[in-house]
């Protein structure tokens, strides 16, 4: 498939060629989103709306349509042109002739209403990833478009029904894979591969798992996933809504960009410590044995019992007075109501809340058999007598969550008499805090704690949830996390995003299958991506002698881009290690393309001073690179989910010490290797870890 681009020679021919041609058509596309975009910001409203609430929401929903319509000058409006044979959905019989449709990040139509660009998730696209000689779809041609700046540039064609034309890679789409990275994350709407794009296009119903190793764009994966469900069940997904959790906020702030170049505006972003930390504000830290406890899912079933225990059978009945009347419920029978309330397994809260409900019918029952005629609003003024109110708060108070966590927590008889059968002894001094607190305020709460109290939280009342939530770098969550991630899907589905090889927490998991167990989505379909796209064959090469030692059994990624002399080992000694640091970033930074420095967090403040001292300017983790800045100095505890195109790694040995563990340490350093595009230069004075040998 030979690439037809622009030379010195084509611009001075006659405006006929088939590239003229395809720019014409862009430029038409640009105007006529232009004019889409115009047609919504003429919108008066004035005369449609019935008060100022109703103007303000439709004001905002088309705010929102208006950034949704802008036209981005640098990237691509279509990327792709599919000539089918017949008409789409046509018999081939029929002889009529094939359709043509360019593909792109949104559909744009003419003054008439007819599609100059169609929408890259729309069925009609989909041929353009999945198509194939021994597969055409009905697909004669896939032209692929090539762009510098946002002009067009060049297109490659790939006859799909020519047996005479032989399967060649496509230049143009290996060119748009390693094109050099600055700023945020891109989208990956041009380059989806068959096997990303089934999962991008998986339903909505189910819960999909996605393992992948570095550069097989799990993540980008995910994230388009969520703009596909986005397009194919907008009406649902808006009322229910979405979310995206990423394991920090340097990582959210990376990956920002992707949904809405795709023109999607409304998907929200968080940590998990951002979802639970709505009552409480995190202070403190715990030591990694004490935070593996309080993360094991056991917690969950300390919390049910400390919760329950609150409920406290009657011992005498309740007298309620109406006017000259007096009605007593026995004890007797108030206690059937607990046992049943407890028998339903209700949350705590609702229960608290049926139980004076439940009293008062007993109550209206026997004014009924004395001839009364009571109603509902009898029955609720029952309910919030004094002598009710009194028997509920004695028998099933309303408990706070944030108490009942701090009370497990620096009470020990407390812990012992819910934790028996379930923590041992040391577990229980590990998780019990070293200066207990007097209140939840002056509490400093560990991230740990949050999530047990957003459990408890959730034994109360039932948690909110939404259509769809799509977790990355899952591996790294514990149990009670991960319920705390479930418990926000409910009655949606997933998106389960991640690598076990990098799993760099004390509590990461052990497989695929546990995790989705905690998440309540044992039944997910757990997709594996082993086709690496981003990450050098060297690179990654070098990087899998880490696997056998940190996730044995684990395909190791096979790279499709080969990239001779991508790797660079050198050992310098210890006093000039800070220097050949140095100039090995600004050898990096002769390249086009991001630069980051990797290394140990407490190797950081030396190099930021060497990097200074040199007269570099750096970047933190998060901080969005320009042409003017490329260079960023990566503590290695945030490397995690980052691209670089180019990467100095500092001193492997003192990655892997400075994790709790070898095996944590193998991991993280595991992460700190892939995190290059297109070259690695690693420099040791240390000895490198064995495995690496």
């Amino acid at each position: 498939m030979p690439a037809h681009e622009e030379t010195s020679e084509d611009t001075s021919e006659a405006t006929s060629s088939p590239l003229d041609g395809e720019r014409a058509h862009l430029a038409g596309s640009r105007a006529a989103l232009r004019a889409m975009r115009e047609d919504v910001q003429a919108l008066d409203i004035r005369d449609v709306t019935a008060n100022w609430v109703n103007a303000a929401v439709l004001q905002a929903q088309i705010d929102d349509r208006i950034k949704a319509l802008a036209d981005l000058s640098h990237t691509p409006l279509f990327f792709g042109r599919l000539d089918y044979r017949h008409p789409v959905g046509a018999q081939e019989a029929e002889g009529a002739e094939g359709e043509q449709f360019y593909i792109g990040r949104r559909h744009v139509h003419d003054a008439q209403g007819d599609p100059m660009v169609i929408d890259w998730r729309a069925p009609v696209s989909q041929p353009f990833y999945q198509a194939s000689r021994n597969n055409p779809l009905d697909v004669d041609r896939r032209r692929r478009f090539g762009y510098t700046g946002g002009e067009l540039t060049a297109y490659e064609d790939e006859h799909l029904t020519d047996p005479a034309e032989t399967e060649q890679t496509s230049k143009l789409l290996q060119a748009e894979i390693e094109r050099p990275r600055v700023g945020p994350m891109r989208d990956i709407v041009a380059t989806i591969q068959p096997e990303q794009d089934e999962i991008v296009r998986s339903g909505l119903g189910g819960t999909v798992c996605v393992q992948g190793g570095p550069g097989t764009g799990k993540t980008a994966v995910g994230l388009h996933r969520v703009a596909y469900l986005l397009y194919a069940h907008r009406e649902r997904l808006a009322r229910t809504g979405t979310l995206v959790i990423g394991p920090n906020r340097s990582f959210l702030h990376y990956i920002e960009q992707v949904l809405p170049a795709l023109g999607e505006l409304e998907v929200k972003q968080a940590t998990v410590e951002d979802l639970v930390t709505a009552q409480v504000e995190v202070r403190g830290t715990d030591e990694a044995a004490a935070a593996v406890i309080k993360g094991d899912a056991r917690m969950a079933e300390v919390l049910r019992r400390a919760l329950r225990s609150h409920v406290t059978l009657p011992t005498e009945g309740v007298v309620v007075v109406r006017g000259s009347r007096r009605w007593r419920v026995p004890a007797y029978e108030i206690e059937e109501m607990v046992g049943e309330l407890l028998a339903r397994d209700m949350r705590y809260g609702a229960a608290h809340e049926a139980l004076p409900q439940r009293i008062a019918h007993a109550v209206l029952v026997r004014m009924e058999e004395a001839g009364e005629a009571p109603d509902d609003r009898v029955q609720n003024a029952v309910a919030r007598t004094p002598a009710v109110k009194a028997a509920v708060k004695a028998i099933w108070p309303a408990v706070e969550p944030s108490k009942l966590v701090l009370r497990l927590l620096t009470d020990p008889e407390f812990l012992a008499a819910h934790a028996e059968g379930i923590l041992t002894g040391d577990e229980q001094k590990q998780i019990l805090m070293a200066r207990p607190a007097r209140s939840v305020k002056s509490a400093k709460w560990s991230a740990a704690d949050a999530v047990l109290i957003d459990e408890a939280g959730d034994l109360v009342a039932r948690t909110h949830s939404l259509g769809h939530v799509v977790i990355d770098e899952a591996q790294d969550l514990s149990p009670m996390q991960y319920r705390a991630v479930g418990r926000r899907c409910s009655t949606g589905s997933a998106t389960v995003l991640g690598d076990l090889a990098q799993g760099t927490t004390p509590w990461s998991t052990e497989s695929w299958a546990q995790a989705l167990f905690h998440l309540g989505k044992a039944d997910a379909v757990v997709e594996e991506l082993t086709a690496g796209f981003r990450v050098p064959r060297e690179v990654i090469a070098y990087a899998s002698r880490l696997l056998p030692a940190i996730s044995p059994g684990l395909a190791a990624v096979e790279s499709v881009r080969e990239s001779p002399g991508s790797l660079a080992v050198r050992e310098v000694a210890a006093d000039v290690l800070a220097a050949a640091v140095v100039a090995a970033c600004e050898e990096s930074l002769v390249h086009e393309g991001s630069i980051g420095l990797i290394a140990a967090d407490a190797r950081i403040p030396a190099l930021a001073d060497a990097l200074t001292a040199a007269g570099h300017a750096y970047l933190s983790p998060g901080e969005e690179t320009t042409a003017a800045s490329r260079l960023t100095l990566v503590p290695a505890s945030l490397a995690k989910g980052l691209e670089y195109d180019y990467v100095v790694l500092d001193e492997p040995a003192a990655v892997v010490d400075g994790e709790p563990d070898e095996r944590t340490g193998l991991r993280r350093l595991y992460v700190a290797l892939t995190r290059a595009v297109s070259g690695l230069i690693v420099l040791h004075a240390a000895k490198l870890p064995e495995q690496l040998l």
